[in-house]
């Protein structure tokens, strides 16, 4: 079988090191594909994806309609959900207005919820997701937007909850929260993507099947390695939408971005 060489980009979170465990570490067959893989921070992905660096790469999905001439989304390997949103957390006991706000990028989905849901929000700077909580907790911002695996422990800090993003997407638009995607550059061929996609797919079924197999390569990448906080952050971003957006992931989609026939 012919050779295909692939750029991959991924985020070092759970999430993605789960559901692409079986390609990088070739616990299943890659069908002649030759895949280099890079871990990059969500926002990094994004910048990425602007620039089509990656042949297969994850984004944020809110990115999307900025990249559609470029790269088409998968139906497989998306962050979409109930429940499982962005936090916006301000630090314990206050209560001024909130007029400043840290986000973990401008092109994050986290970003445009908060431009969605919070209008009347004045200032949102973009910052590494790790460094949120400690900023909101030092007083740097009047609340931050935690994502990723800041949003299970910042109880720890000196934080309290204002919303959380997820549920209030819910509300209001009464469909699952589309996070992040994964998307394929539109010049591939469209066998390679074809196939690619159907890899991926085995990839996360490998991964539900076998939850243990992939655990000292998720904590090599992951900022907490607490076993607890992994199985959470996997529960919570990997599911049946994971394998298939189906209908309902595809109108969460459209709803997000409003584009139609992003895939």
């Amino acid at each position: 079988m012919q050779s295909r060489s692939i750029r991959l980009a991924i985020s070092p979170c759970p999430n993605d090191t789960f559901m692409f465990d079986a390609i990088v570490n070739h616990r299943i067959d890659l069908r002649g594909f030759n895949i280099a893989v890079e871990y990059h921070d969500i926002e990094e992905l994004n910048a990425m994806a602007l620039r089509r660096e990656a042949d297969i790469t994850k984004c944020s999905t809110a990115l999307m309609p900025a990249i559609t001439a470029s790269y088409k989304m998968l139906d497989s390997g998306a962050a979409l959900g109930r429940g499982n949103g962005p936090l916006m957390v301000r630090r314990r006991g206050e209560c001024s207005p909130i007029r400043h706000v840290a986000v973990p990028g401008l092109h994050t989905t986290a970003n445009a919820l908060v431009m969605r849901l919070f209008p009347d929000i004045e200032r949102r700077t973009p910052m590494l997701f790790s460094d949120i909580a400690k900023a909101v907790e030092r007083g740097d911002y009047d609340a931050g937007v935690l994502i990723h695996e800041g949003r299970f422990v910042f109880e720890r800090e000196n934080l309290e909850l204002v919303a959380d993003l997820g549920l209030e997407w819910e509300r209001v638009m009464g469909l699952p929260l589309p996070l992040g995607s994964i998307v394929a550059a539109r010049d591939m061929d469209a066998e390679s993507v074809v196939a690619f996609e159907q890899l991926l797919r085995e990839s996360i079924a490998y991964a539900f099947q076998h939850p243990m197999a992939s655990r000292d390569y998720v904590k090599s990448h992951a900022r907490e390695l607490d076993d607890d906080v992994i199985d959470k952050h996997i529960a919570l971003f990997v599911n049946d939408f994971s394998l298939s957006l189906g209908d309902e992931g595809r109108r969460a989609v459209e709803a997000l971005t409003g584009v139609q026939s992003l895939l």
